[in-house]
């Protein structure tokens, strides 16, 4: 059992069918090319270094990460660099949100918090992770970084 794996297996029962249920939609959805690994302490896809070997600017040694996973105490964060970084992209899942789940939207800068696990959006989520492609996310955050 790898990392990514254990981490999943070692879920409260509570939370484990939604979080595997994220996991493979974004599994399914995310475009070619970013890795799953565990980064930070949860479950995260990035930019293999082999890929992007400059990794991220804050901390050069991990890959360039893209998206992660995580069980909170009070909730699972899915934190998303995309929505982040791209207001368009923000501002089109804040507008999809209402018309796939029936509670409030709870989202920061790049986390979407969800402290129910009977009104997670699945099939949003698997939409948003086809809006952004390795080498757009590589190109985004360049631009960004490297100014």
């Amino acid at each position: 059992m790898n990392e990514v794996e254990k981490y999943y297996h070692e879920l409260p029962e509570e939370r484990k069918e939604a979080m595997n249920k994220i996991r493979e939609i974004v599994n399914a959805n995310i475009p070619e090319g970013f890795e799953e690994i565990m980064c930070w302490g949860m479950p995260g896809w990035v930019v293999p270094k082999s890929v992007y070997p400059d990794g991220y600017h804050v901390k050069p040694h991990p890959p360039l990460p893209f998206l992660a996973l995580a069980s909170q105490k009070s909730h699972i964060g899915f934190y998303h660099s995309g929505i982040y970084a791209v207001p368009e992209l923000s501002d089109w899942f804040k507008e999809e949100f209402p018309k796939h789940a029936k509670r409030k939207l709870d989202m920061g800068k790049s986390c979407v918090r969800f402290k129910k696990t009977d009104d997670i959006p699945y099939d949003l989520l698997g939409e948003l992770m086809t809006k952004m492609t390795m080498h757009e996310w590589i190109e985004i955050y360049e631009k960004a970084v490297k100014k």
